[in-house]
């Protein structure tokens, strides 16, 4: 399976974030994609995701029989997009049903985070890191083999983001993909870089995906 990717711009708002960008992400790779607050990373996963059309150039899932690229990517925003009043548990069930092609249980996706513990807790009384494992967790109730991670450390201590990233070295290892967009190393020796720029100097400004 490869994802190909060719000159592609995005335009939010009116503004161009970005144009030209181009990769070629083959199984078992890991892409790294870095860039000023605002130049367009979250953006870009956005367009990966089939949430969002790139105002120009050409994206294509090469190897993967008739399923689409949105059908075969399992994304984790910047916020975690967990139902707060749903135990961790409930939140995991319901992407497995969302997503299809059910991988592992939610108390053994859990698991893999470390968090099963918190399976019967609500989500609105979880801590910040807490809330991230959970919704990394997501990553294991179904099987699909491209990882799209938006700041995948964000809010975790040391320990949780050392299983992390021996969490995505098995995925890889497995043959599976990772499109990550972080400002921070995350311990995946080998990866390929991309590094996504305005077009002209622009404001820092928040990610709206």
């Amino acid at each position: 399976m490869h994802i190909l990717a060719e000159n592609l711009a995005c335009r939010r708002s009116g503004r161009l974030l970005f144009s030209g960008v181009g990769f070629a992400l083959a199984a078992g790779q890991a892409l790294v994609v870095t860039g000023r607050n605002g130049a367009g990373k979250s953006s870009l996963l956005a367009i990966l995701a089939g949430a969002l059309k790139p105002a120009a150039g050409i994206l294509r899932l090469v190897g993967a029989d008739e399923r689409t690229l949105p059908e075969v990517v399992n994304a984790v925003g910047h916020r975690e997009g967990l139902k707060a009043m749903l135990t961790a548990e409930e939140n995991l069930a319901f992407a497995r049903d969302v997503l299809g092609r059910p991988a592992l249980t939610p108390r053994a996706a859990l698991e893999k985070l470390d968090v099963a513990h918190l399976a019967r807790l609500p989500v609105a009384y979880l801590s910040a890191g807490q809330r991230r494992r959970v919704a990394l967790a997501r990553l294991f109730v179904t099987s699909r083999p491209v990882w799209l991670l938006d700041e995948p450390t964000s809010a975790l201590d040391a320990p949780s983001q050392a299983l992390l990233a021996a969490l995505m070295r098995e995925h890889l290892a497995n043959r599976g993909l990772i499109v990550a967009a972080t400002h921070l190393p995350l311990a995946l020796d080998g990866a390929l870089t991309l590094t996504v720029a305005p077009p002209e100097p622009m404001e820092e400004q928040g990610e709206m995906w």
